[in-house]
Parts: C-alpha cells; structure tokens; sequence
C-alpha cells in the first residue's frame, strides 16, 4: 500500500485527538488505544488495500474518500 494513504490515516487520527483534546470531552483509554482503536485502524488500512486491488483506483481516490469519512466526523461550525 502506498505510503500516502498510510501518512494520511495517522493525520486524521491525529486531528481527531486534536479535536478530543480542544473538546476536552473524551479520549479513549490505553486500552481502547491498544484495542478497538488500534483494530479499527488496522480495519480501515486493510479495507483501503482491498478497493485499490479490487477497482485499480488511484490512491488519490482513496484519500477523497477517507477525506469523505473525515468530514462526516468533523464538528460543523454554526453562527450563533
């Protein structure tokens, strides 16, 4: 798998700790980090790996589309 797609899932997880940390809300435990996190990682690479083998798509597409999944995440700004 190229080393893009890699890079870019590591800055969304990232951004996301950002995130929890700005929001001061929630962050998952060491054992989530080391469990379902690091599993759901590991899911979301191998799943990348198998539309590229399956459709030939460039990793470009891959990384629209994991921008996609982002931006479904992202907190939406509203004028109050």
């Amino acid at each position: 798998m190229n080393i893009v797609i890699v890079r870019f899932c590591k800055f969304i997880v990232n951004i996301l700790k950002l995130l929890n940390q700005m929001s001061n809300q929630f962050s998952f435990s060491q054992d989530e980090m080391n469990g379902i996190v690091e599993d759901t990682y590991k899911n979301i690479i191998n799943e990348c790996k198998n539309l590229i083998r399956e459709t030939k798509c460039p990793d470009e597409q891959i990384i629209a589309l994991l921008s996609l999944v982002a931006s479904t995440f992202t907190p939406t700004l509203s004028k109050e």
